[in-house]
């Protein structure tokens, strides 16, 4: 087997959470996440735009860059870029061969270490890492000195391990804090931000609202961001603030907004006549982003729905605020976890049931001049690698 597929293999591990393992992995191989200045980016939505926003950032200021993000579109190769490229395959399985000695770990800790590897052999000047699950227990979270960190949008998600309440949540987030560490935080409510001020006390760090900043809110105001969405001046704002908390330039802060470039955050591609927008959103808050983006600019009767989501999601607040935006609906069960049976789905926003994406695609573009994918990374994943005919490894929802 190649190192990715006996990577494959701990996926039944599930997702773990706890940090001895890597610290005793991290240990043993000297340390490799203490090679290089790290960011550390944690939330339930808009982490991996503003991870994919500072590193822009960083490589516009002349820095050589590292961002680790999960989980992968198209190929596992993604979550390590350097220089804003995906890993190569040679040295993505020198790393993951060196991570999988370490036979105790799960999918997700092998993947963390072998980026560190990755990180650690191009030298980079700068590595963004984005939270894979939670803050306190994830497998990231073994960054001992960040230069900066941040915590984006606080939303339900993932409620079964890291608590039933946004307060909750948001505890779990803020234990990326450590001692002598200002948190950069996006929107939030004060008991949000209270529960956020509690744990960064107790660990000697302390928070900024992003939206207080200054030189953020004169710089929004014509600001040009190279993600699309309303939703994404929040995010546009925390990465400017912690652009300038590694040393960027206003103008270099500036560049790498407008030119940034993240797939599948309300991507929209051309597939003959049809307009496809695909989009990430894979929790309520999302669907609602999405939602008014659409509300915005595209009308029911133009729009087809293909949706589909893991079993352990919250899909009935998701298709209740999506399926008004979409005249059409076509459901579709995603690979990767257990998935929701796409006939509940249809049972509570009528729309046709589909045995694949691509058919649940064929049959959207056939009765809609746009189709709008979402629900699952998993699913727009496997319509953007049909559309833009991209080699694809096994999705994994981790």
């Amino acid at each position: 087997m190649t190192p990715l597929e006996r990577l494959y293999t701990r996926a039944p591990m599930g997702m773990r959470l706890g940090l001895q393992p890597m610290l005793e992995a991290c240990t043993e191989e000297d340390h490799p996440e203490r090679a290089f200045r790290a960011v550390h980016v944690a939330g339930t939505n808009g982490k991996g735009s503003v991870s994919a926003m500072l590193e822009r950032i960083a490589r516009e200021s002349g820095m050589r860059t590292g961002l680790y993000t999960s989980p992968h579109l198209c190929r596992f190769a993604e979550r390590i870029r350097i220089d804003g490229a995906p890993i190569g395959d040679d040295a993505l399985d020198a790393c993951l061969e060196r991570a999988l000695a370490h036979e105790g770990l799960s999918f997700f800790e092998t993947a963390t270490l072998a980026a560190f590897f990755a990180l650690r052999d191009a030298r980079v000047d700068l590595a963004v890492i984005e939270v894979g699950l939670g803050g306190r227990l994830d497998a990231t979270n073994v960054l001992e000195k960040p230069v900066a960190a941040a915590i984006t949008r606080i939303a339900l998600d993932h409620t079964e391990l890291l608590g039933s309440t946004l307060e909750e949540i948001a505890r779990e987030k803020a234990a990326i804090a450590k001692p002598g560490l200002d948190l950069v935080l996006g929107p939030c409510s004060d008991s949000v931000r209270a529960a956020i001020d509690e744990v960064a006390r107790a660990a000697g760090a302390t928070t900024s609202a992003a939206e207080d900043d200054a030189d953020a809110a004169r710089y929004l105001q014509n600001a040009t961001i190279g993600l699309a969405g309303a939703h994404q001046r929040d995010n546009a704002r925390i990465a400017y603030v912690l652009g300038g908390r590694v040393g960027a330039t206003h103008e270099a802060r500036a560049r790498g907004i407008a030119n940034v470039e993240w797939p599948a955050r309300l991507e929209t591609l051309r597939d003959g006549a049809t307009i496809v927008t695909l989009d990430a959103a894979h929790n309520p808050d999302g669907a609602a982003a999405l939602a008014a983006h659409l509300a915005r600019t595209s009308p029911p009767e133009d729009t087809a729905l293909v949706f589909g989501t893991l079993a352990d999601k919250a899909w009935r607040e998701m298709i209740d605020v999506l399926a008004p935006r979409a005249a059409r609906r076509f459901y579709v069960a995603p690979k990767g976890r257990a998935a929701t049976a796409p006939s509940a789905i249809a049972a509570r926003a009528p729309g046709e049931v589909t045995e694949s994406v691509s058919e649940a695609y064929e049959l959207a573009k056939k009765r809609a001049k746009h189709v709008v994918a979402c629900g699952s990374i998993s699913i727009v994943g496997e319509l953007r690698a049909r559309l833009l005919d991209l080699p694809r490894d096994p999705p994994i929802a981790l």
